[in-house]
């Protein structure tokens, strides 16, 4: 349990010291998202929930630009939303590696090392 509650502790940590980042992309993707919704007459609605979709590349089709300029920038927003997941990915990934290193036993290491090295 102390495992998980101190990765949870850093996870946040990171997300905190990230959330500038996390939130200029976020108004970027729902800032575009609302243009795009302007270029193709949908509600604002319809543009945040297409644009977070698209962001997040679930991409369920239900709502699609026609328009060559809102095409354009729909593949902006799905770059941006793998930035934005990048970085949450990056983040977790840093917190488990840092978590793993103050939690295991060195004799754990040393095996791996000798298993390792006889391979």
């Amino acid at each position: 349990m102390e495992f998980s509650i101190t990765f949870f502790q850093l996870f946040f940590i990171g997300v905190y010291l990230g959330l500038p980042l996390f939130t200029v992309l976020f108004f970027v993707i729902t800032g575009l998202g609302l243009l795009v919704g302007k270029l193709e007459s949908w509600s604002r609605f319809d543009s945040l929930y297409w644009a977070l979709i698209t962001a997040l590349t679930v991409g369920y089709g239900d709502i699609k630009p026609i328009k060559k300029p809102s095409k354009v920038l729909a593949v902006v927003i799905a770059w941006t939303g793998i930035l934005f997941t990048g970085l949450l990915v990056a983040i977790a990934v840093k917190t488990a590696s840092t978590t793993l290193e103050m939690f295991i036993d060195p004799s754990v290491i040393e095996h791996i090392e000798k298993r390792v090295a006889n391979s």
